[in-house]
């Protein structure tokens, strides 16, 4: 039986929920989701500039588990901005 998920600890909450590509229908658009962990590892990370270890503090996770969230959200934007995608940010209400 595997280890339930510990519960990550987010203070952001984005005022939006869609970035897209100016000019193209969301119709036209493929589109990629972020979590709202995702969201707040690159928060902590990449615009607060907080190491890693720091950054899994503050979310109450272990750095290889931050590790991971963060990987993934930087893959998901990378294929957004390259491949012209649509981001929607999916926001947790059960927050802690």
């Amino acid at each position: 039986m595997p280890r339930p998920c510990k519960r990550r600890i987010v203070e952001f909450t984005p005022n939006i929920s869609y970035f897209k590509p100016v000019g193209v229908p969301m119709r036209d658009l493929d589109s990629i989701s972020l979590t709202s962990e995702e969201v707040e590892a690159i928060r902590l990370n990449d615009y607060l500039g907080l190491t890693q270890s720091e950054a899994s503090k503050k979310m109450g996770i272990s750095q290889p588990t931050f590790n991971r969230i963060i990987s993934s959200a930087r893959k998901k934007i990378s294929d957004a901005l390259i491949n012209g995608k649509a981001i929607e940010i999916i926001i947790n209400e059960n927050k802690e």
